[in-house]
């Protein structure tokens, strides 16, 4: 009698555990920013030392990307995804029990490098080599799509209602019982044989992991600290000085650290350059969103994040047809429509008043995320397209780099022409309307990009 794997499907109980590590990672993204006002009077600490609960985070998952191709390609996917799904689990009941702010900073941290290789396997393992193995690669099962666009705004919304309820530490226990349902399911993909290859004669390139893990960490904390700072905080400069000796490094190894020769194909590079696009778009307004729910409406928290769950909801649901879409037409045809939606959807943003109705609000909100879910699958499809197995965690990882750095420097830029548009004009009301046309600009210009999109070569 054959399992679901040896039937050429993954079994629910490998998916269920395949899924919950990114939703475990991607909801202590944001989740915790909520909980820094009662971090500050809970712990008795200002604000400047528990901010780093949420820095020092982002700093540890900067790191640990750079280090998540080196381990997959030494350990196997599984292997790395179930010691990543250990040590998260195992930090965030430490987060739960912290006495005090340089505690629970630490316990952070460990989080941060955890949960940073959890989403680049998974997809790997789903769509890349795992899906190699089960005869379905390039497809997304329905609940992974709900799961990876989902769980951004998911933490908004579940955040809120825990905190409200219980409490801060509740954002970290709530964490345990996940982290331990989804162990049997890694386990079970590991006994079946899935992504378990690993390399031991594979040596780090430490030269090249110090400049791309230092790189990757200083610019994401100096851009996270624009808003506080300004631009002239010197971490981000010196964080893309080390990436730009990353790449000079890099171009005469074979095997570096991140795998930039999968972008000397300049179809592969493209569709990089238009996933960093989409996340731009999509990450700015899940900051966008609450400023104008919160600042120029005054809704409560919790209004404001049932408002954003749809729009996460409707790109896991639409993650599936976009896929259906490229297979039946094209991937070019997908993207492109995709594209257009956003541009349009994120165009009518511009349109808002202090008294728009929320319903309203998150309809266009679900028109965004459609958009989202018809452009990022195809995308990654494209992106993992002719590589051989042993290739996907490079191309999984340099995804994930290529999608939070410009995530972070594109909510950056958004922040500081939200602010200075906004103290210009004297209303907040027309810094977001301005901010929401160069969002739209931006997918434009995506959307033009797309018109050009070919398939990567084998490689």
């Amino acid at each position: 009698m054959t399992t679901g794997a040896e039937a050429g499907r993954p079994t629910r109980l490998m998916s269920l555990g395949l899924v919950a590590g990114p939703i475990l990672s991607m909801v202590d993204s944001s989740v915790v920013n909520l909980a820094v006002p009662d971090l500050t009077r809970e712990l008795g600490r200002p604000l400047d030392v528990v901010q780093w609960a949420v820095s020092g985070y982002l700093l540890a998952l900067a790191v640990g990307l750079g280090l998540t191709s080196y381990l997959a390609r030494r350990f196997g996917l599984v292997p790395t995804y179930i010691g990543s799904l250990v040590l998260f689990t195992l930090a965030s009941a430490a987060c739960a029990l912290s006495p005090d702010a340089g505690t629970l900073i630490c316990c952070r941290a460990l989080q941060g490098l955890g949960g940073a290789p959890l989403v680049p396997l998974a997809i790997g393992l789903l769509i890349g080599e795992g899906g190699a193995a089960t005869g379905a690669r390039g497809r997304v099962p329905l609940a992974a799509g709900l799961a990876f666009f989902a769980a951004p705004a998911l933490g908004v919304s579940l955040g809120g209602l825990l905190i409200g309820a219980y409490g801060w530490r509740s954002i970290f226990l709530i964490n345990l019982p996940i982290g331990l349902l989804a162990l049997p399911g890694a386990f079970a993909a590991y006994r079946a044989g899935l992504g378990v290859r690993g390399d031991r004669a594979v040596r780090p390139d430490l030269p090249g992991l110090v400049l791309l893990a230092t790189g990757l960490g200083l610019a994401t904390y100096g851009v996270e600290r624009v808003a506080a700072h300004g631009w002239a905080t010197p971490s981000w400069p010196a964080g893309l000085a080390l990436l730009a000796a990353y790449v000079l490094w890099a171009r005469r190894r074979p095997r570096a650290a991140l795998a930039l020769d999968l972008v000397r194909d300049g179809a592969r590079a493209a569709t990089l350059a238009l996933c960093a696009v989409s996340s731009v778009v999509l990450f700015a307004v899940l900051f966008l969103a609450p400023l104008y729910l919160q600042t120029i409406q005054h809704h409560s928290s919790l209004v404001t994040g049932l408002a954003l769950l749809p729009q996460g909801l409707a790109m896991g649901l639409s993650a599936p047809l976009g896929q259906r879409v490229a297979e039946r037409r094209s991937v070019r045809f997908a993207v492109v429509l995709g594209m257009v939606l956003l541009t349009v959807m994120t165009g009518l943003m511009a349109l808002f008043t202090p008294d728009t109705p929320v319903w309203l609000t998150t309809l266009v909100l679900c028109g965004r995320g459609l958009a989202i879910g018809f452009t990022s699958q195809p995308l990654v499809i494209s992106l993992l397209g002719g590589l051989a197995p042993e290739r996907v965690p490079d191309a999984n990882t340099l995804f994930s780099v290529a999608q939070r750095l410009a995530g972070s420097f594109g909510i950056a830029l958004l922040v500081t022409f939200f602010t200075t548009r906004g103290a210009a004009t004297g209303s907040p009301l027309t810094g977001f309307h301005e901010t929401a046309l160069v969002l739209a600009a931006t997918a434009l210009l995506g959307t033009l990009g797309a018109t050009r999109l070919r398939l990567p070569q084998v490689s």
